[in-house]
């Protein structure tokens, strides 16, 4: 009995509401930005919408997916009902009433700060608020996800946590910890300004309580991604998943190696010295690891699904996979994507070859290549596979599923390849005016032109997913077989402990952190005179 149904469906429609307007701002700013259309006579409505855009996507739209995705598999996984449903709808509307608190102010101005903050500018203090809002909200799911397995465990000692709930479970720590840095920012540096305790800042200390959070949330975005790889993948293309064991090893590994690594964002920042800059550059690149076993287990898994199906051959099982399955395009685009984007991240985690690009529209392109094409396009298969368990009813049309799917990976490829190429050729990110009259970068219009185009067609693959939803909601009622995640090869009747819990892993992650951050912290606290005049976004002062 899926009993947490409502507010599973509750947190998926918001999010992907979030995900609607921010699509459309995003979409805008790329029009507006481009030779397409006369320079914006009030540059500040560009950033508005910036500052909206990021928010939504980054805050909003991911930590909504995660929470409503882990609700659901709470109860298909560990066949229960979910401990402190009342609690979840309590995170919902936190969620909710943040989004709106913080929104607001942004539409009328006061706010366009980026969704990073950027400090020294300060903007009205219920931005803010509504940020601390959805932060709460979301560690209300932090702990139910605990507590959830920490209540199945007492029941079936000694078994192995189900690979779904064990994955979900590793995603919430990883964010809880992860919010933390952001959170001391908030309360601490921002809004004793905001609320005019004080009016100065230090907006170096910021910035590095920030990079705390800054690169870890994006492996936050990534963790229901991952689980929809290994739990959902195998199984709705016909086959097995590889290996269980190399599957939570990846995602321990991310728990703790995604952590102290946010400082290389701050390459360019005088406040950290080069010593810890340049840790910080190692341990990213040690992220790559758990990334690199989940292409090789994923790939095992999509092999065993080819062969099952009559493949052949060292090469010739790829022809007997299932590209009329909608989930077999997700995952190879999605593949795809994430190879370009983690190629760019190579460049960008190098403390030496960083300077070449750092704040070009290169960032722009690695960033959204990651996020909006490999991550966004795995919340699209977790929604197709969980509409139908939620609505009690079947998905209506696969070839549209399947036109959808291509018009998201070609519009990523369209908008985010121009980005690379003009970033190498030096074009700042986040401006909201060039003058292609200018003969230096007059060349470089006809691909920010491609980059809009791309834009636009991102906006009809996103009506055309609110389409499929909307009828799969409407559509009639089916009889559904019990819902299960994918199945390994050789299931695991016992595990190590280390394979089975966090004690070990959550310990590692904090102290990772303190290490790799504690010190530069500690020496920005000990400086003085280090604060600088805010300045007040706005008008509202």
């Amino acid at each position: 009995m899926f009993n947490s149904k409502r507010v599973v469906l509750a947190h998926f429609w918001l999010a992907f509401a979030a995900f609607g307007v921010a699509l459309l701002l995003g979409a805008w700013q790329m029009y507006v930005r481009s030779p397409l259309h006369p320079w914006l006579q009030n540059p500040e409505h560009y950033y508005r919408s910036v500052t909206a855009h990021g928010s939504a996507m980054g805050y909003v739209f991911p930590t909504l997916i995660a929470m409503g995705f882990g609700y659901a598999v709470s109860e298909l996984a560990l066949k229960r009902p979910l401990v402190g449903l009342r609690w979840a709808w309590a995170g919902f509307w936190l969620v909710l009433v943040g989004a709106v608190t913080a929104m607001v102010p942004v539409a009328m101005g006061l706010a366009s700060v980026l969704y990073t903050f950027y400090p020294p500018m300060i903007g009205n203090a219920f931005y803010y608020i509504g940020v601390v809002l959805v932060v709460v909200g979301s560690w209300i799911w932090v702990a139910l996800m605990g507590i959830n397995m920490r209540a199945w465990k007492r029941e079936n000692p000694g078994k192995p946590v189900p690979l779904a709930m064990f994955a979900t479970v590793a995603g919430a720590y990883l964010w809880g910890w992860t919010a933390v840095g952001a959170a001391l920012e908030l309360l601490f540096q921002i809004l004793p300004v905001a609320l005019g305790f004080t009016n100065t800042i230090d907006a170096g200390l910021a910035r590095v309580f920030f990079s705390w959070t800054l690169h870890a949330i994006v492996y936050f975005w990534l963790m229901p991604a991952y689980i929809a790889y290994y739990t959902i993948i195998p199984r709705a293309i016909g086959g097995r998943l590889y290996s269980d064991s190399m599957a939570r090893i990846s995602f321990i590994l991310f728990l703790v190696v995604s952590m102290p690594i946010g400082i290389h964002h701050l390459f360019a920042d005088p406040e950290v010295g080069s010593g810890f800059k340049f840790l910080h550059s190692v341990f990213t690149a040690l992220v790559a690891v758990p990334t690199l076993l989940t292409v090789f287990t994923i790939s095992a898994s999509v092999e065993i699904a080819a062969r099952l199906r009559g493949g052949k051959g060292a090469l010739g099982w790829l022809k007997a996979l299932p590209w009329e399955n909608p989930m077999m395009l997700a995952v190879a685009f999605s593949f795809v994507m994430l190879g370009f984007g983690g190629a760019g991240g190579i460049i960008n985690m190098s403390y030496q070859m960083d300077s070449t690009i750092h704040n070009t529209q290169w960032v722009t392109g690695h960033f959204h290549l990651i996020f909006a094409g490999a991550i966004v396009i795995m919340y699209f298969v977790i929604a197709y596979d969980l509409w139908p368990q939620l609505t009690g009813r079947a998905v209506t049309s696969l070839k549209m599923m399947r036109a959808q799917l291509w018009l998201w990976f070609i519009g990523m490829i369209v908008l985010t390849f121009p980005w690379h190429y003009v970033g190498i050729l030096g074009m700042p990110r986040r401006m909201a005016f060039y003058d292609y009259a200018n003969p230096e970068i007059a060349a470089q219009a006809i691909w920010v032109t491609m980059s809009a185009i791309g834009g636009f067609i991102l906006v009809i693959s996103a009506i055309l997913f609110f389409v499929i939803l909307y009828q799969t909601q409407r559509g009639p009622r089916v009889t559904l077989p019990e819902y299960r995640f994918s199945t390994a090869v050789h299931e695991p009747v016992k595990l190590p402990v280390a394979l089975n819990s966090f004690s070990l892993w959550v310990t590692l992650m904090v102290v990772l952190t303190v290490t790799n951050y504690g010190y530069p912290i500690g020496q920005l606290l000990s400086q003085p005179q280090t604060s600088v005049p805010a300045v007040p976004v706005g008008g509202q002062r």
